[in-house]
């Protein structure tokens, strides 16, 4: 049930018509996601209550060792979205290979694009091309406290 939510760009083109054609309010987010946490599963959540269907795009291997580096992701991509695909919040999971998912939001037209409260709307990759077609851009107040990387941090002080 869980891989099926994960899609490439075809079929997730495909989903996202069907919703839309049945007045679904479609909200985009995306991540590296490489260890979720509480701050994770809030933020997702709370996406997710911004519309009715919630889609996450999610960094390729290659792009988390390119924004994080050589040491990430902890976990690989298809266990990464698996474990987000699992979440009942999350609709669909779309792997992207670029750096920002602003190619993928521009063939997905969400109502709705959304990050986390480090992040101001002039900063988040699409919110322009979002805006320039009536959709929304929110961002979300993050779970102070919970990081991936002070959560590596915490790891490694126990080795």
């Amino acid at each position: 049930m869980t891989a099926s939510k994960i899609l490439n760009i075809n079929d997730l083109l495909k989903k996202i018509k069907a919703w839309k054609q049945a007045g679904l309010k479609v909200v985009f987010t995306n991540g590296c996601f490489d260890i979720l946490h509480l701050g994770h599963i809030d933020y997702l959540e709370k996406a997710r209550a911004l519309g009715d269907r919630l889609i996450v795009g999610l960094n390729s291997d290659a792009s988390v060792r390119r924004l994080k580096g050589a040491e990430r992701p902890i976990n690989p991509e298809y266990a990464r979205a698996r474990v987000i695909a699992a979440l009942e919040f999350v609709d669909a999971v779309c792997i992207f290979e670029e750096d920002t998912p602003k190619s993928l939001i521009e063939k997905i037209f969400p109502d709705i694009l959304t990050k986390g409260g480090d992040y101001t709307v002039e900063n988040i990759v699409g919110a322009d091309f979002v805006r320039s077609y009536g959709g929304q851009v929110q961002t979300i107040d993050l779970v102070e406290g919970f990081s991936t990387t002070k959560i590596l941090d915490k790891a490694k002080n126990f080795l």
